[in-house]
């Protein structure tokens, strides 16, 4: 089934022209009503002073009638009077104002819904008005032409705003919705052009300076792209740092295999040294991969996170790894520290960072272990050795995947990732792994917990 696909413009375009006739149509006749209902009660005023005005007068001719008029301020040019006079000396029992006897031949057709207004065919719309005095009937008529023409002409202008709304405002929307879909209209074509890109990496989207949801949009996906540029960069130079770790001891295994194969029988002696080759290189390949699906888990790794008592924990931990190590480790642990963390996560890098200061320093030296309670309200976990410390430029980069300083590349057992798991987990954690030199020697990494 085909979708009908519909642009943001034309629902815009569509909505707003059916609100705007809605409400133009609907201003329109209020208006209409409105007008019209105030010039009926103008008709109505005029014709209870026309008629109070005639219970005052006894009229039954031609010059009553020119007699009354010429007293009377009233507007009466428009009012057709029919006279009944039943009183025993009236000279005329009927009389007819100018007009009215021709006019009343045909008799008005009432109006629904309209008090006292009828229809006249050749006149139009008259009200009717009956009241009597002192025996005297009078049945008034008054014609609603001149109220009839203002509301026609306010009908007229109603109707040409109606038709002036109409046209202009499709031209108007139009615009409207162009400076506000254009800018998606932008994002949505270059975002097709970024996926269809051999090479999406270094585009980026434009950013409009208006409106501010875009602006926004465009800022937020430019640092999404970065993003999973940056990633997918690491993805690269994890699996090319990956396979050269592998390399070497695969390298170092095949070649003592190999040997084993040409000369063991002649050469037995060798058969032990290259098996202790091969054995020890396969535990440096087992150690790599196990650091290696350890960090793809800590990549997916969401933990669970609960109140510690870290002063007990480290201590815990600490106990537990005493006496591994050539170098004397002691530590300094203020109690009654309280956070919200993982304990296995805080185990794991706690022991990569004292392995690691172990590994890089004197068989004489010292380690030192520290739990503290910081101004901010911080718990800071640091591990302090006295080794050759760490450069500035390395630094930048040792918590980096497969990173380590030329200084101990070859010459120091390890992969590269003890630190970059550390971290992550570190991240995991809701906590900060620190770097620093120590004074007058050493190095010193930090973990700092939020104890909020």
């Amino acid at each position: 089934m085909k979708k009908n696909k519909q642009s943001s413009a034309a629902i815009m375009l569509r909505s707003m022209m059916r609100f705007i006739i809605i409400v133009t149509l609907l201003l329109g006749a209020a208006i209409i009503i409105a007008v019209g209902h105030q010039l009926l009660e103008d008709v109505q005023t005029t014709t209870s002073h026309i008629t109070a005005s005639l219970k005052q007068t006894d009229i039954d001719g031609d010059d009553d009638w020119e007699s009354w008029r010429k007293n009377s301020t009233l507007d009466t040019s428009a009012t057709y009077v029919y006279v009944h006079n039943k009183r025993a000396d009236a000279k005329v029992s009927q009389y007819f104002s100018p007009h009215a006897e021709k006019v009343l031949k045909v008799t008005p057709t009432k109006v629904p819904f309209l008090t006292n207004v009828y229809y006249r065919p050749g006149i139009g719309l008259l009200y009717h008005r009956m009241v009597h005095a002192r025996g005297i009937y009078y049945t008034l008529w008054q014609n609603t032409n001149p109220q009839l023409a203002v509301l026609l002409r306010v009908i007229e202008v109603t109707a040409i705003l109606l038709a002036v709304t109409l046209l202009a405002t499709p031209l108007y929307i139009r615009q409207l919705t162009k400076r506000l879909t254009d800018p998606l209209t932008t994002l949505s074509h270059t975002t097709q052009m970024i996926a269809g890109a051999k090479e999406p990496g270094t585009m980026r989207l434009p950013v409009p300076a208006q409106p501010t949801e875009v602006t926004e949009l465009a800022g937020n996906f430019n640092e999404l792209l970065s993003m999973l540029n940056e990633r997918q960069e690491q993805q690269k130079l994890f699996v090319m740092n990956a396979a050269h770790e592998l390399r070497t001891p695969i390298a170092t295994i095949r070649s003592h295999a190999q040997l084993i194969e040409r000369h063991g029988k002649d050469h037995p002696e060798i058969i032990t040294k290259s098996v202790g080759y091969i054995t020890e290189e396969s535990r440096q390949m087992q150690h790599l991969i196990d650091e290696l699906l350890q960090l793809s888990r800590a990549d997916r790794l969401a933990l669970d996170l609960t109140p510690l008592d870290l002063s007990a924990t480290v201590t815990t931990i600490m106990q537990k790894i005493a006496g591994t190590f050539e170098q004397t480790v002691t530590t300094e642990i203020q109690p009654d520290i309280h956070i919200t963390g993982n304990e296995s996560a805080i185990e794991q890098i706690l022991v990569n960072l004292v392995t690691n200061a172990a590994k890089y320093s004197p068989a004489a030296s010292q380690i030192t272990v520290t739990l503290t309670q910081q101004a901010n309200e911080a718990a800071a976990l640091a591990v302090k050795d006295q080794g050759s410390g760490i450069s500035a430029e390395d630094k930048s980069h040792i918590f980096e995947r497969f990173y380590r300083s030329a200084d101990v590349r070859g010459t120091v057992a390890g992969t590269g990732l003890g630190l970059a798991i550390a971290t992550q987990l570190a991240q995991l954690s809701n906590s900060e792994l620190t770097v620093a030199d120590d004074q007058p020697q050493g190095t010193i990494f930090t973990l700092i917990f939020s104890t909020k």
